[in-house]
């Protein structure tokens, strides 16, 4: 089940709004997303009776787990993964996970110009080598995992902004 074109304008005025306040406070406010959740459940309840509303939580919810590990680790802030829920919910499932792993690529991307912009690219890779060595030699019940970081942090809403119209444009 693909999500319905007219899903298209609220997602966009979502990401839109939430990248505005993004990039100038590093903030995604919870005054944004979860209105923004509840009415894309809403709505597609009231257009799609209990299995649409259904999807549209299963959207939901998938989309903020593919971000969740993100914040846990730091990497992110949980307005993202709010917002990354948000736009799940109004997409629906397999859209808004397709939007989470979108995003999530290019962020990494966004990243990657940080770290040219900043001359912190070399530090960057070296630190993603050293977290992914030491999540696959990892033993099981060690202590919380402390990944280093080049302390440079962007806004991420941007990137949820491109997982979105990638998803929207994919229709063709």
């Amino acid at each position: 089940m693909h999500a319905p074109p007219w899903v298209a304008l609220p997602v966009i005025v979502l990401v839109a709004l939430a990248t505005r306040a993004d990039v100038r406070t590093r903030k995604v406010p919870n005054v944004l997303t979860g209105p923004a959740f509840l009415l894309g459940l809403a709505v597609h309840l009231a257009l799609g009776g209990v299995p649409a509303a259904g999807n549209a939580l299963l959207g939901g919810v998938v989309a903020g787990l593919v971000l969740l590990p993100g914040w846990f680790m730091g990497f992110m802030g949980a307005g993202d993964v709010k917002l990354m829920a948000a736009v799940g919910a109004w997409f629906g499932y397999p859209d808004g996970l397709l939007a989470a792993v979108a995003a999530l690529i290019a962020g990494g991307v966004i990243a990657v110009i940080v770290a040219l912009q900043q001359g912190v690219l070399r530090q960057a890779l070296k630190n993603a080598l050293v977290l992914g060595l030491s999540l696959v030699t990892r033993r099981a019940g060690a202590g919380p995992l402390v990944p280093a970081t080049t302390g440079k942090r962007f806004p991420f809403a941007p990137a949820v902004l491109v997982g979105a119209l990638f998803v929207l444009l994919k229709r063709g």
